[in-house]
């Protein structure tokens, strides 16, 4: 008869659930945490195989992974559905994790700052987002508003619609962001006129634009950085 194996004497990679238990969440690695959501692999590769298999396909990043679709996900053997599903839900968690606002308002004191604000929001999408960031008097956020997304080249932004925004949160200042999927943070000529057109009315309205960036995951393009403002 054969004898039971304890939990200590199992194969690392098919024991995540009791890893954690022992030692924390911390001490597992992206693909042992992605195993214990799918629960099983197929019939080649344990949960933990698969999954390590799904990140080397995004360059072990789980931003990357935030990307998929679930028909992306499912052309995986052993990977159903539920488990995208799953999969997915998990990443947009940690997204919103991540959106979340500080109890107290965060100040913003250089181009950094915004673009640690702004990644989370904009790193994973496949289309461009344009978003306003409304600050006081002591350049704390008040509020980040989305103001348009737009197709896989461009979207179209509303100088008008901005302004409103920073009228209606009485922001004194205000900065831009928006995102290149295509990782070139190089600002285009309709980036230009953008942030001349509202670097003009901003002024009109005694609101300062006091940057313009454009992210991508890893990288970003500052106006103000750049003298350009």
């Amino acid at each position: 008869m054969n004898e039971k194996l304890r939990i200590t004497q199992w194969a690392e990679e098919d024991r995540p659930r009791e890893k954690m238990m022992l030692h924390g969440p911390a001490a597992l690695s992206n693909a042992e945490l992605l195993a214990i959501l799918i629960g099983s692999g197929n019939a080649e590769d344990t949960a933990v195989g698969l999954m390590r298999k799904v990140l080397e396909d995004c360059h072990n990043r789980l931003s990357e992974l935030g990307k998929y679709t679930v028909d992306d996900l499912c052309r995986y053997k052993g990977i159903g559905p539920a488990k995208a599903v799953t999969i997915l839900a998990a990443s947009e968690l940690g997204k919103r994790r991540r959106e979340e606002e500080p109890s107290e308002r965060k100040r913003i004191t250089s181009s950094q700052d915004v673009y640690t604000f702004f990644h989370p929001l904009l790193c994973d999408l496949p289309v461009e987002e344009c978003w306003v960031m409304l600050l006081n008097q002591a350049a704390k956020v008040i509020d980040a508003v989305k103001i348009s997304q737009g197709g896989l080249a461009s979207t179209q932004v509303d100088v008008r619609c901005i302004l409103r925004e920073a009228l209606l949160k009485r922001a004194t200042s205000m900065i831009l962001c928006h995102n290149h999927p295509s990782g070139n943070t190089r600002p285009s000529q309709d980036d230009d006129r953008l942030t001349h057109a509202l670097l003009e009315a901003g002024r009109t309205m005694n609101i300062r634009l006091l940057d313009h960036l454009v992210v991508s995951d890893g990288s970003y393009y500052s106006y103000g950085d750049e003298g350009r403002l």
